[in-house]
């Protein structure tokens, strides 16, 4: 039996499908998705909580204490902890607290400032090679492979020696006297660790845009009109975000290590300036007799980096749609 045309073309009864178009739970967008699993890890929170207390105590700890991280207090030579000195005080008689906490002030300035030259060069340079291609890739990555074969704590403290003896000349100029409270030392290490952490960046960089330029919304740009810059900006750059904050934060401790390290051997920050590296290593010289003095900035180093790498391994999964169950 044929149908007649107005049975072929009778309207569908809407209250029918009004439950199937209702959203059995909210969207959610990439990043909405990554903080909600993220915040399901408690051992990525955890640490979270501990960084964010110790950029609090890093800054404003040291305004809060009575002492200044240079003030002698004659006849409180070497103290243990106590309620007055919660740290501790050295042979001089200074405050170990306040010393250990400007001292992170040091490390995670450190850590931040070489993390933004770290992103600013590794990024483009990274985004440019991959997406390019051809010579052009073959020749910034050839760059990139020999300065990666050279150890990179070597670099750092050839780089550090060259550039402390030409910042104490340039710093002594009247345009450069607001950078003179920061001293050589500590520019030298902004700008040693900033210029030879940014090859990994560039690597994980070059390696998501590889596999981005090929997807059909880049084709549709080029189709569009846009132009290699907006692309790359506007669509390939923030589509490579995630791996971006997770190489980003696991790069933070390495350069507090590297820091701390060089504070050690004597090619950091200058005396009186504390850093977590430069107080283990005054504590040397009494760690038989007052092990506290090397203890509390051990501990510093250690919970920082430590607090860094858990958050980035949560901050990973959390950013990785295969982790999704």
């Amino acid at each position: 039996m044929e149908l007649s045309r107005e049975e072929l073309f009778k309207p569908l009864n809407k209250k029918r499908y009004e439950k199937a178009e209702v959203a059995t739970r909210p969207s959610l967008t990439y990043w909405g998705d990554a903080w909600k699993r993220l915040k399901q890890n408690k051992v990525a929170m955890f640490s979270l909580a501990v960084i964010i207390l110790i950029f609090l105590a890093a800054i404003f700890g040291p305004m809060l204490s009575p002492y200044s991280y240079s003030q002698q207090i004659r006849g409180e030579e070497n103290l243990g902890p106590s309620l007055q000195h919660p740290f501790g005080t050295d042979s001089l008689g200074r405050d170990m607290f306040v010393r250990v906490l400007y001292g992170a002030r040091i490390s995670l300035s450190v850590g931040v400032v070489a993390c933004i030259i770290n992103l600013t060069i590794g990024i483009f340079y990274g985004g440019i090679s991959g997406y390019f291609g051809g010579r052009v890739d073959s020749i910034m990555m050839r760059i990139v492979d020999i300065i990666y074969s050279i150890p990179t704590m070597l670099y750092v403290i050839l780089l550090m020696v060259v550039l402390r003896d030409k910042l104490e000349n340039l710093l002594k100029l009247p345009i450069f006297s607001g950078l003179q409270a920061a001293g050589s030392g500590l520019i030298s290490i902004y700008l040693a660790i900033g210029l030879t952490y940014w090859v990994s960046m560039a690597r994980i960089v070059r390696g998501q845009i590889l596999s981005l330029k090929e997807q059909e919304y880049v084709t549709a740009a080029k189709t569009l009109g846009a132009s290699s810059f907006r692309i790359l900006i506007r669509h390939l750059i923030p589509n490579s975000l995630g791996s971006i904050i997770v190489t980003t934060m696991l790069l933070i401790p390495d350069a507090i290590f590297t820091e701390s390290f060089l504070s050690f051997i004597g090619l950091g920050v200058d005396a009186p300036v504390p850093s977590w590296g430069s107080l283990a290593d005054d504590a040397l010289g009494s760690i038989r007799t007052h092990f506290y003095l090397l203890l509390f900035p051990s501990l510093a180093i250690s919970i920082t980096i430590l607090a860094f790498n858990l958050f980035g391994d949560g901050l990973r999964d959390a950013l990785d749609p295969r982790m999704r169950k």
